[in-house]
């Protein structure tokens, strides 16, 4: 079992930048995919950023790359996402998810979430 908390959220203006932070328990991580989501007033789930926790590779939505960045600190077990020239269309409920490797290899689904944290991005 995996729990995952989120926090960092918050309010910002167009232009500013967040940090969230996502604190892992549970099992080990070397073997799992973490990942940032976010969910926009009226819209579906989508995904911004995943990482292999065990090696570091990246991955990233289009509308993220060169203004977000994800990472782990392996030692705290914490998963983090940066945030820089953050915008309106950012404002969502950010969430991370957790996903055995092998697991996410036979449905491409994440089989753990947090609870969420808000961000606002004002015009």
């Amino acid at each position: 079992q995996v729990e995952l908390v989120e926090s960092g959220g918050g309010s910002v203006q167009a232009g500013g930048s967040l940090r969230l932070s996502c604190g892992v328990s549970g099992r080990t991580l070397p073997h799992y995919i973490m990942a940032w989501f976010r969910q926009a007033p009226g819209k579906e789930r989508e995904f911004v950023a995943r990482i292999n926790w065990g090696g570091g590779t990246t991955v990233y939505e289009d509308f993220v790359k060169g203004r977000f960045t994800i990472s782990r600190d392996s030692a705290n077990k914490i998963m983090y996402l940066q945030m820089d020239s953050l915008n309106a269309e950012d404002t969502a409920v950010y969430y991370c998810a957790a996903v055995h490797v092998s697991s996410y290899a036979q449905s491409g689904r994440y089989d753990y979430w947090g609870q969420g944290t808000q961000v606002t991005v004002s015009p």
